[in-house]
């Protein structure tokens, strides 16, 4: 039977493998920007507003409302499409302008916070204050508060078993980017109830407070925790092994040396994970089949991470993040 809503087709992504013969490893990516939304998001956004709706604190007709750099917003909008709700999208500067495009052109309502913050300033606290107002004011309304939403990790219960089919030999390790929680600790969590032995890695960036490190601004969108919010208390620190950080420069670079070299555009954050993902399994401390999330398309930032003015004004190029990454993949540095 044919789909007659564009969220039943979320899911059953594709996997593409970057393979590291001489270190007997792949990398596995699966290509959640597939999705219709253009993220992994879509599907703790649908579980969230469906766990609402089953016990009555969403009713028909009534209003959602979330605090988002944009792909938990966009998200949200195809559930409230489907579902015949309002979607109030609470944002700030730090939302990529194409992710603001796409929410309005499915329905949502923009609300841009107030306040005096710097370009790479992270306004998340005053986000989530202004969200729980019009949550608490407005006639039908619910904050979704994705961070402590027992719903956002359950989301991604179909994340691991498309993983389980389509990696039937095995998988070793999996890394991915930790912002609110939800996805690293939904997959986490379930991976290893099915697989014991894997090792759990969240990378966060350089700048964000979620392992304990000091806080200051970052470029990276969509990830981590900036200083002066809190953890969300959906993040589960049990199930991840170690928690590690990565700089603008790295994940960004990164970024655009996959596009390059494999013809995929992605992320920032996905950039992160990819580096991080990298160095771990070039520094022995992963081998197999290690697996990471593209957690979005680069098409996305092609206004920033992917412009050279963007990045060459804010400082975030390095040429010596692509160096890296071709001794780790080809044993020695190619040319750009």
């Amino acid at each position: 039977m044919l789909p007659t809503n564009v969220t039943q087709l979320i899911g059953r992504t594709p996997v593409m493998s970057i393979e590291i013969p001489s270190l007997n490893s792949k990398l596995v990516l699966k290509i959640e920007k597939n999705n219709p939304g253009g993220s992994m998001k879509d599907r703790m956004a649908r579980s969230m507003v469906v766990a609402a709706l089953q016990d009555g604190r969403l009713a028909p007709g009534g209003t959602i409302v979330e605090s988002s750099s944009g792909n938990t917003g966009i998200g949200l909008a195809l559930a409230a499409v489907e579902f015949g709700l309002n979607f109030i999208a609470v944002v700030d500067h730090h939302a990529a302008p194409d992710k603001i495009r796409m929410m309005r052109a499915i329905g949502a309502e923009i609300r841009y916070v107030e306040g005096d913050f710097k370009e790479d300033e992270v306004a998340v606290v005053a986000r989530q204050r202004l969200a729980a107002q019009l949550g608490a004011q407005l006639p039908g309304a619910l904050f979704m508060n994705q961070s402590d939403n027992p719903a956002n990790p359950e989301g991604y219960a179909g994340y691991v078993d498309e993983l389980m089919e389509q990696l039937p030999d095995g998988i070793d390790a999996f890394v991915g980017c930790v912002g609110t929680g939800g996805s690293m600790t939904g997959i986490s969590r379930r991976l290893k109830q099915l697989l014991p032995a894997i090792r759990t890695i969240a990378v966060e960036p350089a700048g964000s407070i979620v392992f304990g490190q000091p806080g200051r601004p970052y470029y990276q969108s969509g990830t981590g925790t900036p200083a002066g919010d809190e953890v969300g208390k959906v993040l589960d620190y049990s199930c991840i092994d170690e928690g590690v950080q990565v700089t603008d420069q790295q994940a960004f670079e990164t970024a655009r040396y996959i596009a390059r070299r494999k013809a995929l555009l992605v992320g920032g954050s996905t950039g992160g994970a990819i580096y991080k993902a990298l160095e771990f399994i070039a520094s022995g401390k992963l081998q197999g089949t290690v697996v990471t999330t593209v957690a979005d398309g680069g098409e996305k930032y092609l206004g920033s991470v992917f412009d050279d003015d963007w990045m060459a004004k804010r400082g975030l190029f390095d040429p010596s993040v692509a160096s890296q990454l071709d001794a780790w993949l080809f044993g020695q540095a190619r040319a750009a």
